[in-house]
């Protein structure tokens, strides 16, 4: 199980339409089901994220994988990764 605390919470219900169309949560414990259903993981640094996709091999068409709108930068150093 996944430990997902506020601000990780918040920062998903804030930014959630960089990768859907519409909201998939509107409380923190609707974000916090849906975080851990999707497998979604949080890493403390950019180079984290880019490991995390090589490993994945998921392919970000040349761009800076920070931009990509499966990550989410919470503010404090850390990202959540989520896959759409």
């Amino acid at each position: 199980m996944h430990d997902f605390d506020d601000e990780i919470l918040d920062c998903f219900l804030r930014n959630q339409r960089q990768l859907f169309p519409e909201n998939v949560a509107s409380t923190r414990e609707e974000a916090e089901a849906f975080l851990e259903d999707c497998l979604a993981v949080v890493v403390t640094s950019a180079d984290e994220v880019r490991e995390y996709f090589e490993e994945e091999g998921l392919d970000t068409e040349g761009g800076d994988v920070l931009l990509a709108s499966e990550v989410f930068d919470v503010g404090d150093g850390r990202y959540l990764i989520v896959e759409g």
